[in-house]
C-alpha cells in the first residue's frame, strides 16, 4: 500500500511539474508579446498565468520531494513572469476619485448582453434595480431592448443596430463624425444632460485581438475622441482585449482618457457562449470604462453573473470635478 501511495505522488509530482513547466514558458513567451501579435495574445491570460504560478508553488510544498525545487522554480518564475504584465495595471494613475456622498452622480452599467441569450427578464429585472442614468449594451436582443424601454419608458440611441444606448433623459444631440471608409469600428455616440451639464457618451464593440483589425479599430476610435468634446466624454464597450497585453496598452493611450475600471475581469461568466454552466471565477477583464478629466470615480462594480450572458455587467458611478 505505501508503494502504492508513493508511486501516486510520483505520478501527481510529475503531473504538476508539466503543469507548471507549460505555465512557466507561456508566462515567458508573452513577453515577447512587445513585438510579437501572436504571443502578445498569451499575454491577455496573465491572470490565469499568475494564478497557475501560485498553484506551483503550493504544489511544491506538497509534492514527492525530487519534485519541489522544481515546482517552486517553476512557480517562482511564472509569478513574477506574469506579475510583470499585471503590475503596470495595478499602479497606473485610472483618473480623479470622489466621495459617495458627492453631489451630480451619473451611475453607468456596461454590458454585453449576448445575442443568444433568450433569457432576457433577468436582465431587465437587474437593470432596473440599479436606477442606472445610462445603460450601453452590445450584441443586444431586439427584444431586449423593447422589454427595457416598455417598462422605463426609457430613450435608446443605436436602436436599429445591435450597439445600443439607454437613457433616462432623451439626448440633446447625435453628432457622428465621419471616420475614414473601412474603419472597422463599430460605435454609438451621443451628447446627454446631466445636472453638471452635457457630456459625451460613445459605446464600442472590437473585434477579438487576432489579426489586424483590432489595432485599426484602436486608431480610430482615437481619431473619433479627439474630433468630439472630451474634457466630460465617457466611452464604454466591451473591447475584447485585456489591459495586460502590449496592444491594448499601445491602443488606449492615444485615447487620453483614465479608464475607470481595473483589472476588473468580466469574462467568462459561463464557460460556453450556449450553455448553462457558470464560470466560477472571471479571468478576463474585457469590458471598460473611461472617462475624461471633467469626471471623478465613484465606485466601480462588476454586476452579477446569474444574467444569461457570458459577460459581467460593469457598474461605474461617476461625479463632476468640482470646478476651482
Amino acid at each position: 500500500m505505501r508503494s502504492f501511495l508513493a508511486l501516486l505522488a510520483d505520478v501527481v509530482s510529475g503531473l504538476a511539474v508539466v503543469f507548471a513547466s507549460l505555465a512557466t514558458a507561456a508566462a515567458l513567451a508573452a513577453q515577447a508579446g512587445r513585438v510579437s501579435p501572436l504571443l502578445d495574445l498569451i499575454g491577455q491570460f496573465a491572470l490565469a498565468l499568475f494564478a497557475a504560478g501560485l498553484v506551483a508553488l503550493a504544489a511544491g510544498l506538497i509534492a514527492a520531494r525530487w519534485a519541489r525545487g522544481s515546482l517552486i522554480v517553476l512557480g517562482l518564475l511564472t509569478v513574477a513572469s506574469s506579475g510583470v504584465l499585471i503590475a503596470p495595471e495595478l499602479t497606473r494613475d485610472t483618473g480623479p476619485s470622489a466621495p459617495a456622498n458627492v453631489p451630480g452622480q451619473i451611475k453607468i452599467i456596461q454590458f454585453n448582453t449576448l445575442f443568444s441569450n433568450a433569457d432576457i427578464g433577468p436582465i431587465v429585472d437587474w437593470v432596473i434595480a440599479q436606477h442606472p442614468d445610462i445603460v450601453t449594451t452590445q450584441e443586444t436582443r431586439h427584444d431586449l431592448r423593447d422589454a427595457l424601454v416598455a417598462r422605463t419608458g426609457w430613450r435608446v440611441a443605436g436602436a436599429a443596430g445591435d450597439l445600443m444606448i439607454f437613457s433616462r433623459e432623451p439626448r440633446l444631440r447625435m453628432n457622428r463624425p465621419t471616420l475614414p471608409r473601412g474603419t472597422q469600428l463599430h460605435w454609438v455616440n451621443a451628447t446627454y444632460p446631466s445636472a453638471s451639464g452635457p457630456f459625451e457618451l460613445i459605446t464600442v464593440h472590437l473585434d477579438w485581438p487576432v489579426g489586424p483589425a483590432q489595432a485599426v479599430q484602436w486608431t480610430r476610435l482615437a481619431e473619433l475622441a479627439h474630433r468630439l468634446p472630451s474634457e466630460r466624454m465617457i466611452i464604454t464597450g466591451d473591447f475584447n482585449s485585456t489591459p495586460f497585453a502590449f496592444a491594448m496598452r499601445r491602443g488606449e493611450h492615444p485615447i487620453g482618457l483614465p479608464r475607470r475600471d481595473r483589472a476588473l475581469a468580466t469574462f467568462p461568466a459561463k464557460w460556453l457562449a450556449d450553455g448553462p454552466i457558470r464560470s466560477p471565477i472571471p479571468f478576463l477583464p474585457i469590458d471598460h470604462v473611461y472617462a475624461g478629466p471633467g469626471w471623478a470615480t465613484v465606485s466601480v462594480e462588476r454586476g452579477p453573473s446569474g444574467l444569461g450572458s457570458d459577460h459581467y455587467p460593469v457598474v461605474v458611478t461617476l461625479a463632476p470635478v468640482a470646478r476651482r
